[in-house]
């Protein structure tokens, strides 16, 4: 059986706005610096965990203070970020959902990592999502619901070399059994016309983007 969701906090962009995501049912998992920004702002995780080389010792203690589970590692031997040590920890609770905030931000290189990451959730059959204050991110390889979550545009972007069958329900530039390969932007910038749309693909992975200005 499902455990319910886990929201996964790393060391990225995060606002306090991100907070009212939270219900009370969500298991909490702070990654580096992620579990420092919901410890200051009175939330406690129910898991910390990464190298910590983005805190100061002193901070780093007040993250085993008030923390109620902590899992340390070492910053140079390991082989997994500390997004992606959250993640698997995350769905060896086997969730029913994965939301992610803070992986994305200045740096390149972990946000890709963040989005190829989602597919790890997709292997186990769990719904994982990516979300910052302009961008809300999912990935399909078979159907999908949009629902208006106060972004403008809702952007498609093969994931894989090719996606086939694209067919979009309930969108301004409606789509019927259309292939996107890698490098097109023939779904960029598209919008919905009401509270929600479907995105249906026969073969591959679609990246979902709704995003704003």
């Amino acid at each position: 059986m499902p455990s319910g969701r886990v929201v996964i906090w790393a060391g990225g962009e995060l606002s306090p706005e991100h907070l009212n995501v939270l219900d009370e049912e969500d298991f909490i998992i702070g990654a580096d610096r992620g579990a420092l920004f919901l410890i200051n702002h009175g939330i406690t995780p129910d898991l910390a965990v990464g190298d910590f080389d983005s805190v100061s010792p002193e901070a780093l203690q007040d993250i085993r203070n008030r923390s109620r589970e902590i899992i340390t590692c070492d910053a140079i031997d390991k082989d997994l970020t500390d997004s992606e040590l959250a993640l698997d920890l995350a769905l060896n609770r086997s969730p029913s959902s994965i939301l992610m905030l803070g992986v994305t931000g200045s740096r390149i290189d972990h946000m890709l990592a963040s989005i190829q990451m989602m597919t790890l959730a997709m292997q186990r059959q769990v719904s994982c999502s990516i979300m910052d204050s302009h961008n809300y991110l999912t990935l399909t390889g078979s159907q999908a619901l949009v629902e208006d979550r106060g972004f403008t545009y809702v952007s498609l972007l093969p994931l894989t070399p090719e996606v086939t069958g694209i067919t979009l329900e309930g969108f301004q530039y409606p789509l019927s059994n259309a292939t996107l390969k890698l490098g097109q932007s023939l779904g960029v910038s598209n919008r919905l016309l009401g509270a929600s749309g479907t995105v249906s693909i026969e073969s591959g992975l679609l990246l979902i983007i709704q995003s704003k200005d």
